[in-house]
């Protein structure tokens, strides 16, 4: 008898999406606007407080693309950019005909290394090569340390574009990610927090921005009875369905945060006399992350095991795992592009593994995983 699989993160809904989908269908809005895609930009707004506008679009790789043009990056220019997250943080980046520049990760918050990037920003400059932008990554639902990268940011004058893909709902000393760079983004997509199928958002500090997003995310149409185009537009909107599964989402946000972690919480209960596991969670009290994934290292000088061990025991038992994000210095299409720090993100790499954290995951899903961790570790564990 084969068993269900355990995903990773897969999609959750709360009830009421069909609601707001059926009243697309009924009212006839199925096209790209619509009175969904205005009430989950307010929806989110309301959420995110910090008087941000949000613009809802196609997907966080589009609100990145979009947010690089809105600050100006171009060809040639250089972005500096987290190493280790995923390479749609980094995509986006030569979309505009401009060079990443990687920084390493700290090891308590998995994120973009302050004292990396500033030492990043100092040799561009002596290089004759300013950053036109930072992007720095909330990995896995945990905040960077906006304030001391704000701090960088403003000391040599270079925007940040907050990559809050995957911390929907997360805050660092009290604010909500995504409200902290100059622009930031959110996502959307069918393994997320929430989700719309597909989709993402861009989140801007004023109307004026909002609206200049919303025109080249619809094509850059000029305010002519005709189509004429000033511009290099893309076809980046979010539809009035996908936006209906959105609103529906937004209610059942909070309840989705409290059950991922609650995971979080197991794995630590469960790792907790395993020496040499060690589950990542906030620092401290001014870090509070949603545990979009929940995810551990495992050392094998002390456990006699590896990630790989434990990952191929799940896959043997259907449950889904995975590496650590590959850093993105280390991936074959950014190969001679400029690296700073040291080797956090690629021992991080090595070593870590995330591990199913759906908030529709079950009693009787964690007991299936609690045997395979048992069976792997059972040397380890301390009587």
């Amino acid at each position: 008898m084969s068993l269900d699989k355990i995903w990773l993160s897969s999609p959750h809904m709360g009830g009421n999406e069909q609601k707001y989908v059926n009243e697309a269908f009924d009212t006839n809005w199925v096209a790209p606007l619509g009175p969904n895609v205005n009430g989950f930009e307010g929806d989110l707004e309301t959420y995110l407080l910090s008087n941000s506008h949000v613009g809802v679009l196609s997907s966080g790789t589009s609100a990145l693309h979009l947010g690089l043009i809105l600050l100006g990056v171009g060809y040639g220019d250089e972005v500096i950019c987290q190493s280790m997250t995923f390479s749609a943080s980094a995509n986006p980046i030569k979309y505009v005909g401009a060079n990443p520049v990687f920084v390493d990760s700290e090891p308590d918050t998995w994120n973009i290394c302050p004292d990396s990037l500033e030492e990043a920003i100092k040799d561009r400059i002596k290089r004759g090569k300013k950053p036109k932008a930072i992007i720095a990554v909330h990995l896995y639902g945990m905040p960077y340390k906006a304030d001391r990268i704000k701090q960088i940011s403003d000391l040599y004058d270079i925007p940040v574009l907050e990559d809050s893909a995957e911390a929907l709902g997360s805050t660092f000393k009290g604010q909500k990610c995504g409200t902290f760079g100059d622009i930031g983004i959110l996502s959307f997509n069918g393994n997320k927090i929430i989700t719309t199928s597909g989709g993402g958002a861009i989140v801007l500090k004023n109307k004026e921005l909002k609206d200049k997003a919303v025109f080249l995310s619809t094509q850059a149409r000029d305010a002519a009875p005709h189509y004429q185009h000033s511009e290099v537009g893309y076809n980046y909107r979010m539809s009035n369905v996908c936006a209906g599964i959105g609103r529906g989402q937004m209610e059942v946000l909070d309840e989705h945060i409290s059950l991922r972690r609650r995971m979080n919480h197991f794995y630590n209960t469960l790792f907790e006399n395993i020496k040499g596991v060690n589950v990542f969670k906030e620092p401290n009290g001014d870090f509070y992350s949603n545990h979009w994934l929940s995810a551990i290292t495992v050392d094998f000088t002390t456990t006699g095991k590896t990630r790989e061990d434990l990952r191929l025991a799940f896959e043997e038992k259907n449950i889904e795992s995975r590496p650590l994000w590959k850093p993105m210095h280390m991936q074959p299409v950014f190969k001679g592009c400029s690296y700073y720090g040291g080797n956090v993100s690629e021992s991080l790499f090595e070593s870590g593994l995330c591990l199913p954290s759906g908030s529709n995951l079950e009693d009787v899903d964690r007991e299936r995983i609690f045997e395979v961790i048992n069976t792997v570790f059972d040397l380890a564990i301390s009587t």
